[in-house]
């Protein structure tokens, strides 16, 4: 389905990307001479995303003053947290009035993947069945991430439903950092702070969260050293 609405969330503190993040938001740390925030803007306008909500907290001035300076789709909206970190979930809460009826994107602003065949934006897009879904997340297979060394997020199923990562068990697939979600899922959700897995949880025990395999590379960019990793991986896929 056509999904013309994105939430880019961009207002965390960044702690594990210090000392870089000390002078400026974690968005606009670069990749490749490029913030990692316009990777992502630039992805979702390649993929027919007319409108992005960006949330800002951290440096917000800067990162404000970089979202405003950019040309082209998406078309940019703010959503002010100066006052209080609302975190991944209720920050998409406080922006549900800019994000309007139907299903939208939300995306992490440091998310970044090395593209397969076709965009994964749009393949996403495509899978989305409000009919079965509630939730459809991308996921990357864990053992062949960039910079990720974690024990994975999720099961998937054969129809491509999704359930929580057993306790001691390592799982075959990550959250990539971006989703569709519908709005009907943060009805009597907290007004402050709280987390999507609130929302993943949700959708799973109503047997509507579904993911769809990332195709190409994704590179969990969370710390100085990282960044490193994800350049050298983008510079051998060019090659």
């Amino acid at each position: 389905m056509s999904i013309q609405k994105a939430m880019v969330l961009s207002a965390g503190l960044g702690t594990r990307m210090r000392p870089l993040t000390d002078t400026r938001p974690k968005p606009l740390v670069e990749v490749e001479g490029r913030a990692l925030i316009d990777h992502v803007l630039d992805r979702l306008g390649e993929a027919g995303v007319t409108d992005a909500v960006v949330n800002v907290h951290h440096h917000a001035d800067l990162l404000e003053g970089h979202a405003r300076a950019r040309t082209g789709a998406p078309r940019i909206h703010l959503s002010d947290e100066r006052a209080r970190l609302l975190e991944t979930g209720g920050g998409t809460r406080k922006a549900l009035p800019l994000l309007g009826d139907g299903p939208f994107v939300a995306i992490n602003s440091d998310t970044i993947w090395i593209e397969g065949y076709r965009h994964n934006l749009t393949r996403l897009m495509e899978r989305f069945d409000p009919a079965t879904m509630d939730c459809l997340l991308l996921v990357a297979a864990t053992a062949l991430s960039v910079g990720y060394d974690g024990t994975g997020d999720f099961l998937m199923d054969g129809d491509g439903r999704l359930s929580r990562r057993p306790e001691r068990l390592v799982s075959p697939f990550v959250y990539a950092g971006a989703g569709i979600f519908s709005p009907e899922l943060f009805n009597d959700t907290p007004e402050g702070p709280f987390s999507l897995n609130l929302i993943f949880d949700r959708a799973a025990e109503a047997g509507r969260l579904y993911g769809l395999r990332l195709e190409g590379v994704w590179m969990h960019v969370g710390t100085p050293d990282a960044i490193h990793d994800a350049e050298t991986a983008i510079r051998q896929s060019s090659d």
